[in-house]
């Protein structure tokens, strides 16, 4: 059985108190004892018309295993729909930012914030027990790294089976590894992605564009260190497909295989190229 899936019973259903009524009151109890009075890690989660998918993801992250003081918090970007009702409903601390993007919704988590470390979470995401550690231990451990990106999975479907997502997923991680080489912010996304707070707010979030604030922070960043990246698969995210569109998966991965060909090709050239002119130094 995967770890995600007691979530999955109210994962794209409309929210109702009385229906869900055992679980929401697991869910506030369970959100009340992670909550320090004097956190360590911010973790913010935002929300924009995510009545099917938030209260599951709060499922997930009021199991998280963590030994670092947290607080969490919620943004409702506005929603038009019951996500209001689902935040009120958990116990956490939650804020409305009027205006519409995940810049601006980041944005205002950040503003909230009180922990050294700041966690981005999507509502329509499910995180493992492990995530918050495994990230913080990494910025705990070493002062020079400002930031950490981890991995993701989606939810198969009847449109994209277990195997099809895993083969795309695995041409997808190869082609952000080899682009984190030399352009780390690049290779960031923000469903999966943590940072220092203090720096984060010098850095500022853009919230001019519709998508790219992620890897506009990460290389803001850069200036106070290095980005890190987690690939581990017992911190591995899983979600649906708002950020890729259903039906575009194929289109993707062909594109995907494109890129790391040519990144690949590139690669061995430029080693190729190298070991030619040393020899010929050699000569």
């Amino acid at each position: 059985m995967s770890w995600y899936e007691k979530y999955m019973q109210v994962y794209e259903k409309p929210y109702d108190e009385v229906a869900y009524a055992d679980i929401v009151s697991e869910v506030r109890v369970n959100l009340a004892k992670l909550q320090s009075e004097h956190p360590l890690v911010t973790v913010s989660v935002i929300a924009y018309n995510e009545e099917k998918h938030l209260l599951a993801c709060l499922w997930a992250l009021s199991e998280l295993n963590t030994r670092y003081p947290i607080e969490i918090i919620g943004v409702d970007n506005d929603s038009k729909d019951r996500t209001r009702d689902v935040f009120r409903a958990s116990g956490i601390p939650y804020y409305i930012e009027l205006q519409h993007s995940c810049g601006y919704a980041r944005s205002c988590g950040l503003a909230h914030a009180h922990g050294k470390y700041h966690v981005n979470i999507d509502a329509d995401t499910l995180y493992p027990p492990e995530y918050v550690d495994r990230i913080i231990d990494i910025m705990e451990h070493n002062s020079e790294v400002v930031g950490v990106c981890g991995t993701w999975s989606y939810f198969s479907n009847e449109r994209q089976s277990k195997v099809e997502l895993y083969i795309y997923e695995c041409v997808r991680d190869i082609y952000l590894r080899l682009q984190s080489w030399k352009r780390p912010e690049l290779s960031v996304r923000g469903l999966v992605f943590a940072y220092r707070t203090e720096e984060a707010r010098n850095v500022g979030i853009r919230c001019d564009i519709i998508r790219g604030e992620d890897g506009m922070l990460a290389f803001g960043l850069r200036r106070y260190g290095r980005i890190a990246f987690l690939r581990h698969h017992k911190v591995r995210a899983i979600t649906g497909y708002g950020t890729m569109g259903d039906g575009m998966l194929w289109k993707r991965f062909r594109m995907r295989v494109r890129q790391v060909l040519s990144k690949m090709f590139t690669l061995f050239t430029s080693a190729k190229e190298y070991k030619d002119e040393e020899h010929n130094l050699v000569k």
